[in-house]
């Protein structure tokens, strides 16, 4: 008997989908405090994921749905820091 490999979802801050963890980006806010993009998904910290287009960014960025997730607040220009890696690699 076959056993089928289990695809760990996580939701979109942005549209709100579920999607498999590895289409996802994560935005990780480190023990320290710093908040920054993880495209390896393993970096320590509080988490929270994001499609890979700009336009989930912006909706996630609008609703302030990532300072609610990470529980801290997040400066303007950590924010075009993030959007540009996103315009980088989508």
């Amino acid at each position: 008997m076959v056993q089928k490999k289990k695809i760990p979802l996580r939701k979109c801050s942005g549209c709100g989908e579920m999607k498999p963890k590895k289409e996802l980006v994560r935005v990780v806010r480190s023990p320290q405090g710093e908040v920054s993009l993880d495209l390896t998904g393993k970096a320590p910290g509080r988490g929270a994921y994001l499609c890979r287009s700009v336009e989930c960014f912006a909706r996630a960025r609008k609703a302030k749905r990532f300072e609610r997730s990470l529980a801290c607040s997040i400066p303007e220009d950590v924010y075009d820091r993030m959007e540009g890696e996103i315009r980088k690699n989508e």
